[in-house]
């Protein structure tokens, strides 16, 4: 098949949906399907347009068989509502003439965020006569609405007319879990359209690693180390200041360590929380190559998750599936109803915090420091369930047998274009 993958956030991006699009592609390259890729140039998670990429209008790369053409985009450090609006009007303007110079493709598949990258994948959809994919990484715009971030009646009545149009032009809507399937079906979507299928993660690179000679732990100096582990986006739905506060509530205890992996802006407002409230065992750390990852990760006992108390339940971070991968245990800040609790609950492989609750998670990290053979337990508990459910070979092979059922089938339907909607995820 000719796939074309419509999606804001690709390689060389670390986190969040870059790297399952950029696995997706070239998994499906390897299978020897012809892929290319429409993106942005690249600027996650630090929200500036990586040097390299600077200064052009539209760039055409190819790695590992994949064609990657990329384009220009208004992308702010510190974007305001406005701002947001600008990026993503941007990126559907820009993004349409590279997706019209290449090969016809027998089926597009497109990601959400962002939402307003439906306009010109439906307008592929017709001018090609194929099915295009949506990958349905977050609901928009009620995580937007329920995070205070959208609060204009009349922005929240365009993009929930813009949400509609998306869904009502899918031949088929993908999501990662059960909580995505129940919002949909609130709204009316059609059953027959929905098609759950969890984000993966690499098991064989992301796998569990010794801790002795560990390299990031040795250039660290965490040897003999409790390690506590956050690595990811610092932003409004994670709340990490929790973690600072759990930290200083732990600090007499010198052979437990905290180390927190993210990007520049987010490292800065947190060593500001670390003098305020004196957690001198926090190491704050910038996102490491993604080729180092596996070994970063190996380097902690415990992996963590946050979010805040207002973090809308369906919220699923790909971070998770990393963590299960690595082996490793799991303590998870998260509302207990959510769907990210609901997942680690079933791997047995974490415990639950309420979010937002610095004195329950220092209780949780203490008592896994106090608990070793627990520690062992919860991080093989995770492993196995990684492989069993999240396996990427599993999710390869469910995307090429959908795109296989609406390329083989030869009839659209009579609206608008067959659009398949996909999910979301980060480390």
């Amino acid at each position: 098949m000719r796939i074309l993958i419509y999606s804001y956030n690709y390689y060389p991006e670390p986190i969040g949906i870059a790297p399952l699009m950029t696995e997706l592609a070239e998994g499906l390259v390897k299978r020897g399907h012809q892929v290319r890729v429409i993106t942005a140039m690249p600027n996650y998670p630090e929200r500036r347009i990586y040097k390299e990429y600077r200064n052009k209008l539209y760039l055409t790369e190819y790695k590992n068989g994949v064609q990657i053409q990329r384009s220009y985009v208004r992308i702010r450090p510190q974007p305001n509502l406005l701002d947001r609006i600008l990026l993503d009007a941007s990126f559907v303007i820009t993004s349409f003439l590279p997706a019209l110079n290449g090969w016809r493709p027998d089926v597009i598949l497109t990601t959400s965020p962002s939402l307003p990258a439906c306009i010109p994948t439906t307008l592929l959809g017709w001018l090609y006569n194929c099915p295009v994919v949506l990958n349905l990484q977050d609901i928009l715009p009620d995580a937007a609405i329920h995070l205070g971030l959208l609060k204009s009646k009349l922005l929240i009545k365009i993009f929930t007319a813009l949400e509609k149009f998306a869904y009502h032009t899918a031949t088929k809507i993908s999501v990662i879990s059960d909580g995505f399937v129940e919002n949909l079906l609130a709204k009316n979507v059609e059953p027959n359209k929905i098609v759950q299928i969890p984000n993966w993660v690499d098991v064989n690179f992301i796998r569990p690693l010794p801790k002795e000679n560990n390299i990031f732990r040795l250039t660290h100096n965490l040897n003999g180390k409790f390690v506590v582990l956050y690595s990811g986006n610092i932003a409004l739905t994670q709340g990490l200041e929790t973690v600072v506060k759990a930290a200083s509530r732990l600090r007499h205890i010198p052979d437990i360590a905290f180390v927190i992996v993210g990007e520049a802006k987010g490292l800065q407002r947190l060593q500001q929380e670390c003098q305020n409230w004196g957690a001198d065992n926090v190491l704050l750390l910038p996102f490491q190559p993604r080729e180092r990852l596996p070994e970063m990760l190996a380097a902690a006992d415990v992996g963590l998750v946050v979010q805040k108390k207002n973090v809308i339940s369906f919220n699923m971070p790909s971070k998770i599936q990393v963590l299960l991968a690595s082996g490793r245990a799991i303590i998870a800040s998260v509302p207990e109803n959510g769907t990210a609790a609901k997942a680690i609950q079933k791997s047995s492989g974490g415990i639950i915090v309420p979010p937002e609750d610095s004195d329950a998670l220092a209780k949780a990290i203490l008592h896994l420091y106090q608990h070793p053979k627990k520690v062992i337990t919860l991080g093989y508990n995770s492993r196995q369930y990684a492989v069993e459910q999240y396996a990427f070979e599993q999710a390869l092979n469910q995307y090429e047998s959908l795109f296989q059922t609406l390329t083989t089938a030869g009839v659209l339907p009579a609206n608008i274009s067959s659009t398949v909607v996909v999910s979301k995820q980060q480390v």
